[in-house]
C-alpha cells in the first residue's frame, strides 16, 4: 500500500526505520530486528541506504522481507553519488518487487576531498522528479526543523523544501529534534510557504550518550538544557542512559501527539527493545489517537 493512502486513512501514523548491514553476515539480525518491530503494528518500516549505494542490495532484501510479512516498506534512495543509471536500476527493481513507496534523498556527501559527483542529480527534488517518472510511486522527503546545515538560512531551506514537494512529494519526515518547539515553529513556517503535505516527526531515543555529537552535526538539532543534563549525567552509564532516552522520548511523543502531528516515526537504530519499552508507554496514546 502506498504511504500516502494509508496516511488519507489515518489521523496519526506510526512508523519506525531500521538500516541494513554493511556486511551480509549481518542481514539475519535486521530481519529478526523488522519481525519484532513488526509486532506492534506499525504503519510502515522505513529501510535506509547506504552512502553511493554501498547497500543498495541489502535495502531491497530488508524492504521485501517486511512486504512478504505484511508490512508495509518503504526504501531510501540517495542520488548525490549515484548515475542515473544506477538509480533507475534500483528504482525498476523495487517496481518489480511491488514496492511502491520511495523515500528520497541527496545523501552526505562523502568525506573523501577528492569526490566528484557523477552530476546527474544535484537536488533531491531532481530524484523526486526521476523516480516519478518511472513508475506510479508514492515518494517522501526528509526535512530539517532547524534548517539543513548547509542551507544558509531557514527561509533559503524552506524555499528549497518547497521546491522538492512541487517536484513530486507526498510527505516529508524530519530529521532528529529535540525541542518540540522546534517542530512547532516549523510547521508554522512551511505552512505559510505553502507546503501543505504531511510532515511526520522523526523522534531519535538516544540510548548512547557516545553516539549523539554525530547525530547533531547531521541534523543540525538544538539540544535544549534538560537534555543536556540527561546526557551529562547518564552518559558514560549505558543502562542508565537508554533508561533516560526512552523516558525523554516518551515525553515528546506523548506531547506530539496532543498537538495533533500527522505521523511519529521513531528512528529505531536496530534496537527493537528500545522501541518496544518506548511503544508500550505510549500504546494507549496512540491507540486513541490513530
Amino acid at each position: 500500500m502506498k504511504i500516502s493512502e494509508i496516511l488519507a486513512k489515518r489521523r496519526l501514523t506510526l512508523s519506525f526505520e531500521v538500516f541494513p548491514p554493511k556486511e551480509d553476515s549481518g542481514l539475519d539480525s535486521v530481519m529478526s530486528c523488522t519481525d519484532e518491530l513488526a509486532r506492534h503494528g506499525p504503519d510502515f518500516v522505513s529501510v535506509t541506504y547506504g552512502a553511493g549505494g554501498g547497500t543498495s542490495s541489502n535495502t531491497v532484501k530488508i524492504a521485501s522481507h517486511l512486504l512478504d510479512s505484511g508490512v508495509t516498506p518503504i526504501a531510501h534512495l540517495t542520488c548525490l553519488s549515484s548515475t542515473k543509471g544506477e538509480v533507475h536500476r534500483i528504482v525498476d527493481e523495487l517496481k518489480g518487487r511491488g514496492i511502491v513507496n520511495v523515500l528520497a534523498l541527496r545523501g552526505d556527501r562523502p568525506k573523501d576531498p577528492a569526490f566528484v559527483p557523477p552530476g546527474d542529480y544535484r537536488y533531491a527534488s531532481d530524484l523526486v522528479a526521476d523516480v516519478k517518472s518511472r513508475g506510479d510511486f508514492c515518494v517522501g522527503g526528509a526535512c530539517y526543523p532547524e534548517g539543513h546545515p548547509e542551507s544558509g538560512s531557514k527561509d533559503a531551506d524552506l524555499d528549497n523544501l518547497r521546491r522538492k514537494v512541487d517536484a513530486g512529494c507526498d510527505f516529508l519526515t524530519t530529521q532528529m529534534f529535540f525541542d518540540n518547539n522546534m517542530l512547532y515553529s516549523f510547521l508554522y513556517r512551511a505552512q505559510a510557504k505553502g507546503i501543505t503535505v504531511p510532515v511526520l516527526a522523526g523522534i531519535m531515543p538516544v540510548s548512547n550518550g557516545s553516539q549523539l555529537k554525530r547525530m547533531v552535526a547531521l541534523s543540525n538539532a538544538y539540544l535544549p538544557p534538560k537534555f543536556l543534563a540527561l546526557v551529562d549525567r547518564f552518559g558514560d552509564k549505558p543502562e542508565a542512559m537508554k533508561q533516560a532516552g526512552i523516558a525523554y522520548a516518551t515525553e515528546q511523543i506523548i506531547d506530539l501527539v496532543a498537538n495533533g502531528v500527522r505521523g511519529i516515526h521513531i528512528y529505531a537504530m536496530n534496537k527493537s527493545d528500545v522501541v518496544s519499552r518506548i511503544v508500550g508507554n505510549v500504546s494507549e496514546i496512540l491507540a486513541e489517537a490513530r
